[in-house]
């Protein structure tokens, strides 16, 4: 009897392991490339830097520089998009959030995959500094 109750125990110890790993999301970075396939991407790119930030900071220890940093990214990405609501392209708004974000990649702690992330996310907002006039 004894038995038969450690092996039920064993037993619905695996079935509950094993349905949480099932039920896990899928995987935000693989999501996040799918985001970025194609071109329509560009028409909420500062959204999806925003989303990545968020990913990240979901990753980061709530207080301390680490997020300092990454919530003044946010604030700056806010700014632009509201200067860029209004029909107003900033390129020096746009530099800043660069440079905020320069720092969040440079200074911040985090995983080599996230670095990469936002690294790419750094790439892609240069790109839109030098094309922006052709990108919808």
């Amino acid at each position: 009897m004894c038995k038969m109750l450690k092996r039920a125990a064993a037993l619905t110890g695996f079935l509950i392991l094993a349905g949480a790993a099932f039920s896990q999301p899928p995987d935000w970075y693989e999501h996040r490339e799918e985001r970025f396939r194609g071109e329509q991407w560009r028409a909420r790119m500062f959204t999806e830097v925003k989303e990545d930030l968020d990913h990240v900071q979901s990753k980061t220890f709530p207080v301390g520089r680490d997020e300092y940093r990454i919530v003044r990214t946010k604030q700056e990405l806010d700014e632009l998009q509201g200067e860029l609501t209004a029909h107003r392209y900033s390129e020096q708004k746009l530099d800043e959030v660069i440079a905020t974000l320069q720092r969040v990649v440079a200074d911040n702690r985090m995983s080599p995959r996230d670095r990469d992330v936002l690294n790419d996310d750094l790439q892609r907002l240069r790109d839109y500094r030098a094309h922006h006039e052709n990108w919808r």
